[in-house]
């Protein structure tokens, strides 16, 4: 969820933040207040090109940043995000963002106040928040979007065909390298044998590095080391002033005391036990510092075998035990050439196994798509028309089973068509031309999906690292373009129903649509000494009613545009 957002020197915005909320979050103004503004600078945030052009004048940089709440499943998926990108998580859990764009065309990007990049912003994104603005809504639209759409509707499973296709994948390139070109396998074989070799004559045995590490820290530090063991002896055991002496002196004088007063038995006891600490501690310094060699062959020799084992983990791995399982896995190579046209027989059993279960899994996947594309195909033409469009809306499904369209998400090719006017084709959404029609229409498919799913679907759904779709920021903008009236009210119900599981943010000037808020902001465009400035504000009470009077009547506002006003939010809140 969008928590916070905040502009400087952002076009005609010298220094703007705003707070939102949960549910639907309206912003209304007049027509070039600005409104557009803060939704592209939004989508900087997660992403999109920069330009030094929205800097706003005499400003030698703009400065956008925002701060977005994680829930659910998304919370696991941006924490690797972030932990792959040597990136801390914040101690709350909120993703904070930042960008600066520079007068000279340079920029910067932060997250959780930590340098990052732009491809940063762009991996997290989708866990983050969706823009509907325009044309530009569809660009993330891709084939695995619009697969992982239809997905999140059926409530897909894809555990069962990712697993069968690692399992036949893996087999496939254990044949593939038995199967290579002979000067390829010859190449191969003699490079796994030296591997082999050089892993095998150096006698590898897990930990020992940090064994080696530890003997070099005290042969190097030999004569500092047994001073030392030396010293503390003295100082516990062997001086005639050491404290075990002193405490046996103690402990004579105690004794005295005791025969006369009972209550020093229990001080004689604990004198008694210090001593015998005392000089265990002293024992076992004296044993340490008799083991004590400095031995600067043995140094060498300790320092030879870490640079050995350093250069084999360069080679191999970054641990040893890393080191240890690659000299495992080249001799299961040269196993299997040697016993090469066996252990090919024995593959491709496997593999046709695999190439069946595979099948089978995709097949019933595939068929649990089909269904749901028709119902779900159903579900959006209804909710499309009720937009003020009569349009046709078809999902066509494609399965491909030639082995090269195998995936680990199935082999389904997913395509969403639609034709906005009676008699026109059928052609691909992302064709769509105007904006307004492509914003409604993606709200319609939203719309539908939500309505689709339960708590339980939702988790089984997000299971799968595939599909990204989980409740997040949802921004439309120009969705009322070309309609009002009962189309308004019906755009209004649909993004308030979709703002119960998702935080939408909708950009209105429509007073149909605006009544349906959670929240309102007011976005004004204002001259003061000389310069332009836009501001935002949050509205209640008799602020909105005004507002949504003003969107009804224009410049000029009436009492019975007031009352209008007024009955309109009782009835939509």
């Amino acid at each position: 969820m969008l928590v916070e957002l905040r502009l400087e020197n952002y076009a005609v915005i010298d220094n703007l933040a705003v707070g939102f909320g949960h549910g639907l979050n309206l912003l209304t103004g007049e027509t070039g207040a600005g409104k557009s503004i803060l939704i592209d600078a939004l989508a900087l945030l997660l992403g999109d090109k920069a330009s030094s052009e929205v800097i706003r004048s005499s400003a030698e940089r703009a400065v956008v940043s925002a701060v977005f709440e994680v829930e659910g499943a998304a919370e696991k998926s941006v924490s690797k995000i972030l932990g792959g990108n040597g990136l801390d998580e914040s101690d709350d859990g909120s993703i904070i963002l930042r960008r600066e764009i520079a007068a000279g065309g340079k920029g910067r990007v932060f997250v959780n106040n930590q340098p990052a990049t732009v491809s940063v912003l762009r991996l997290l994104a989708p866990y983050l928040a969706t823009i509907h603005a325009q044309n530009e809504s569809i660009l993330a639209f891709d084939g695995p979007a619009r697969l992982a759409l239809l997905d999140t509707f059926a409530s897909s499973n894809l555990h069962p065909v990712e697993t069968t296709f690692s399992a036949w994948k893996e087999i496939r390139t254990r044949i593939d390298d038995l199967e290579r070109g002979e000067q390829d396998r010859l190449r191969l074989l003699d490079l796994w044998i030296f591997q082999k070799r050089e892993i095998e004559e150096a006698h590898l045995a897990s930990g020992e590095d940090d064994r080696l590490e530890s003997e070099k820290r005290v042969l190097a530090n030999a004569e500092k080391i047994y001073n030392a063991a030396i010293n503390a002896f003295d100082l516990l055991y062997e001086n005639s002033g050491s404290a075990a002496s002193s405490l046996r002196a103690a402990h004579k004088q105690i004794e005295e005391l005791a025969r006369y007063e009972p209550k020093f038995l229990e001080a004689l006891a604990s004198l008694e036990s210090a001593r015998i600490s005392v000089e265990d501690i002293g024992a076992t310094v004296r044993d340490y510092s008799e083991g004590i060699h400095a031995s600067p062959e043995h140094l060498a020799q300790v320092e030879d075998r870490l640079a050995l084992l350093d250069r084999l983990k360069r080679k191999y791995g970054p641990s040893l035990d890393e080191v240890i399982r690659f000299g495992a896995e080249v001799s299961r190579k040269l196993s299997d050439v040697e016993n090469k046209d066996e252990i090919l027989r024995q593959l491709r059993v496997e593999l046709a196994q695999a190439e069946t279960t595979y099948l089978s899994a995709v097949r019933e996947l595939s068929k649990k798509r089909c269904d749901a594309a028709r119902k779900l195909e159903r579900l959006v033409e209804g909710e499309i028309n009720d937009l003020a469009m009569k349009a046709t809306f078809r999902i066509g499904v494609t399965t491909l089973e030639d082995q090269a369209n195998w995936t680990a998400s199935g082999l389904d090719q997913v395509v969403y068509l639609i034709a906005t006017n009676t008699g026109e084709p059928l052609r691909p959404l992302e064709h769509i031309a105007s904006g307004g029609e492509l914003s409604r229409v993606m709200l319609a498919l939203k719309a539908s999906v939500d309505s689709n799913l339960t708590p339980r679907s939702v988790a089984r759904t997000l299971s799968s690292a595939k599909i990204r779709t989980a409740p997040r920021t949802m921004v439309f903008d120009e969705i009322d373009t070309g309609i009002g009236g009962r189309a308004a009210e019906a755009v209004g119900k649909k993004l308030k129903a979709l703002s119960r599981t998702n935080q939408v943010l909708c950009v209105t000037h429509l007073p149909q649509i605006a009544t349906f808020g959670d929240h309102h902001y007011v976005i004004e465009k204002k001259e003061s000494s000389g310069r332009t400035r836009t501001s935002i504000r949050a509205v209640t009470g008799e602020e909105r009613t005004e507002e949504v009077a003003r969107m009804l009547s224009g410049a000029k506002l009436t009492e019975t545009s007031r009352k209008h006003a007024e009955q309109m939010i009782r009835a939509n809140t």
